[in-house]
């Protein structure tokens, strides 16, 4: 199945306070799928769902007009994995994930998860919540413009290898970072950005933004 939209947003039941930094992220061609409690950000997101997926233990069920998929309360998918699964059998393979962290760390995790299990079955994602950027860089390199505060680069599966970090405060080469020792943090993009590439491995790199005035 070819979709006419070109990219999925998965909108998870997390915490979002800032709509319009995240609203600056949608396109009109993106495909609104909303996970059971993400349902409580439509109206501050100001979109209208494709798809609605979820067991409905977070929010009441409604009928919205659109396509809706009721998932069993006892299950082994998240809602949001089940997302993700949907819109790739609609043929999805790039995805943008919001409302996916918050409160509950078991929850933000999992979802943190997902741009690896994305990635695993051949498409790309960004996460976004209220303060930062999230995705996957392995062999290709990564472009962190100096307009981000910070940025943090995470072994994330054992250990990352042939990590070059240059333009940075805090610059890298051809080093070795492991899930036991994470020194990949609070990094600062120097003038023009920083590029990053990690020959072996797979690193999780967060771009946090620069607090509004």
């Amino acid at each position: 199945m070819t979709n006419i939209k070109k990219r999925a947003v998965i909108v998870g039941g997390g915490e979002i306070s800032l709509y319009e930094r995240v609203r600056s992220f949608f396109c009109d061609s993106d495909y609104f799928v909303f996970c059971d409690g993400g349902l409580h950000h439509k109206e501050g997101l100001g979109v209208e769902p494709d798809l609605i997926i979820g067991d409905f233990d977070s929010y009441p069920r409604k009928e919205y007009g659109v396509e809706t998929i009721v998932l069993p309360e006892e299950k082994d998918d998240t809602d949001s994995l089940s997302g993700v699964k949907a819109a790739m059998e609609r043929g999805f393979e790039d995805f943008l994930l919001v409302g996916m962290t918050g409160r509950r760390m078991d929850h933000t995790l999992c979802n943190i998860y997902l741009l690896d299990y994305i990635e695993r079955n051949g498409g790309k994602a960004l996460l976004v919540d209220d303060w930062s950027e999230m995705e996957i860089v392995e062999k290709e390199e990564v472009l962190v413009p100096d307009t981000y505060a910070y940025f943090s680069l995470i072994a994330w599966k054992g250990k990352c290898q042939g990590v070059y970090i240059d333009n940075a405060l805090y610059p890298l080469c051809d080093a070795l970072i492991e899930s036991h020792y994470q020194y990949g943090i609070s990094n600062e993009p120097l003038e023009g950005g920083s590029k990053i590439r990690v020959e072996k491995g797979s690193a999780l790199l967060i771009k946090d933004w620069k607090k509004e005035k």
